[in-house]
């Protein structure tokens, strides 16, 4: 009787030369070479322990998790850089008005569309009642006057932080206004506007819940907010 088993196929000489030639197609396709040890191993045997192969496979997920590790610190690093440039061009936006009134549209427009948020909120702490009342009603999407005490309520009292990244609470209705209905996450800025003068503060509001969490960097934020503060003293005196 004719043997049906299904002979191994042999390697053409073609195919062969170009291996010993370059055996580096071999060695640099993982999973060719995980179907050689797979081979080695079964033609060993399962009595035989190899050591060798059992090292390669601890090395091979060594290099896989150092793969992932290089991959995360790439995009973190990129993360930032994109970061840094996308502050930079927010302040140098923050720069370019020639007056207050235009360094407040400016902020309701082109810094809040660089910093990709829906709503950018200037508020001013003042004694008297009815204060700014004007610059209220032509910049209300922007400014708005409050009471002493409420920037150290809203951001939290006692916060020793220069930023404050969070969700948005109850109070949000109180900085965003008709804005509040979409403002999911905010980041805001305690400013300090010089002695003799109530503080204020810089509110950054963002649709996406997920866009300033507690757990993220300040850095850049806080740079942005000390830029801004210093503004603010200079158009204030």
């Amino acid at each position: 009787m004719a043997d049906t088993a299904a002979e191994p196929a042999s390697l053409t000489d073609e195919v062969r030369e170009r291996l010993i030639e370059t055996p580096e197609m071999i060695l640099e396709d993982r999973d060719l070479m995980k179907a050689l040890i797979a081979a080695n191993e079964r033609a060993m045997g399962a009595n035989i322990v190899d050591l060798r192969g059992i090292a390669m496979e601890r090395l091979e997920t060594r290099l896989d998790r150092l793969e992932d590790t290089h991959r995360s610190v790439i995009a973190a690093a990129y993360e930032n850089l994109a970061g840094t440039n996308q502050i930079h061009r927010a302040v140098l936006k923050l720069l370019d008005p020639v007056d207050f009134e235009g360094f407040l549209t400016n902020l309701g427009a082109g810094v809040a569309q660089i910093l990709r948020v829906e709503s950018v909120r200037l508020v001013l702490e003042s004694r008297e009642d009815g204060a700014g009342d004007a610059a209220v009603r032509r910049f209300g999407q922007v400014l708005s006057v409050a009471a002493p005490g409420f920037v150290d309520q809203y951001v939290g009292r006692g916060a020793s932080r220069p930023v404050v990244l969070r969700k948005t609470g109850p109070g949000a209705a109180a900085i965003y206004g008709e804005a509040a209905i979409i403002v999911r996450s905010e980041a805001v800025m305690p400013l300090d506007l010089g002695e003799g003068r109530l503080p204020g503060m810089l509110a950054l509001g963002s649709a996406d819940a997920h866009q300033f969490r507690a757990n993220q960097g300040t850095d850049l934020l806080a740079f942005f907010a000390g830029v801004f503060e210093r503004a603010m003293r200079r158009w204030l005196a």
